[in-house]
């Protein structure tokens, strides 16, 4: 039998329906016709000799030599498309494509991107806001700023900052609520971004941080952390905030912070890429002005008193 390989285009044609299982939606996927797909997979069974699919009445299902052939045709297609992306991204060496979270977009890197733009004239930074865990095989990204825990395996990793928590609100709002005490009265703001951390870094522990039994905690709820910052700034409440999120808004006086106790956890922010992608001159150009920038903006942040949330 002869190993020589039928089209690529049947060999795509087969991926699509064995993926979907079904040829009318392989077919659009591949802006082709049901017909000419069909007609696809008709030249590669007659290439293979064999079947790969049964038709049904309103459905297909693979043959065993279509489960044979389908993960390996995944996979092949799979690298193709990877070295493809790869070629693609040495061939526009000027293009830097970094991925965070969009609380951090926002809050942290939008408001000082025209300062790197200033710096690098010659690359193209473009950012992607996004909490999916980036595969960097997969998409077009050249490094990521992850917050939690990792690990992140056989990649290249290293701490940018770490965050404390602490009651954070306006001038004029702190004026009505100057100990801790008052706060149980106060209208609160959550962040349900860090919910996924263990032990929780909440106001339920920030009370007992403070030898405060907690009270009934009611207030305004946010997925997002950017977004109870913005609930704070408009005097809607006190929030709960992370220091590094909010570091702008302490730093120019709209909020403040104004206890002593804060809360710390093991959770941190780091800068991500593939191993060796650290060398490349627009990454470390990046990596480089970001830890100059994470670094003054740390600086300003008050000094707090840190209590780790598993010794509460």
């Amino acid at each position: 039998m002869s190993d020589r390989l039928p089209p690529l285009t049947a060999l795509r044609a087969f991926e699509a329906a064995a993926r979907h299982m079904s040829f009318a939606q392989a077919a659009a996927e591949l802006h082709v016709t049901p017909a000419a797909l069909s007609f696809q997979i008709k030249s590669l069974e007659e290439h293979l000799g064999a079947p790969v699919f049964r038709r049904l009445n309103r459905a297909v299902e693979l043959t065993p030599e279509g489960v044979a052939l389908q993960s390996g045709v995944r996979d092949g297609f799979d690298l193709i498309l990877a070295a493809w992306r790869s070629a693609r991204r040495q061939a526009q060496s000027n293009i830097l494509t970094v991925t965070a979270g969009p609380a951090f977009t926002a809050k942290v890197l939008a408001p000082r991107l025209f300062e790197f733009a200033q710096a690098h004239p010659d690359i193209d930074l473009r950012f992607s806001a996004s909490l999916r865990l980036v595969d960097f095989v997969r998409d077009d990204v050249d490094a990521a700023i992850r917050f939690g825990y990792g690990p992140d395996e056989g990649l290249y990793s290293r701490v940018l900052m770490r965050d404390w928590f602490a009651p954070m609100m306006t001038p004029a709002m702190a004026k009505l609520y100057d100990t801790p005490e008052k706060l149980c009265s106060a209208p609160l703001i959550f962040d349900d971004s860090v919910d996924f951390l263990r032990p929780r870094a909440d106001w339920a522990q920030w009370f007992r941080a403070n030898g405060i039994t907690p009270p009934k905690l009611t207030g305004s709820h946010f997925s997002h952390a950017d977004h109870a910052v913005d609930a704070a700034l408009s005097g809607g409440g006190v929030v709960m905030a992370r220091s590094t999120l909010a570091a702008g808004a302490l730093n120019d006086g709209q909020l403040v912070a104004p206890f002593d106790i804060a809360l710390s956890t093991d959770a941190h922010f780091r800068f991500v890429c593939p191993l060796g992608h650290e060398k490349k001159p627009q990454v470390a150009a990046f990596s480089d002005w970001l830890d100059k920038k994470i670094g003054a903006l740390v600086a300003q942040l008050p000094e707090k008193q840190l209590i780790p949330v598993d010794q509460i």
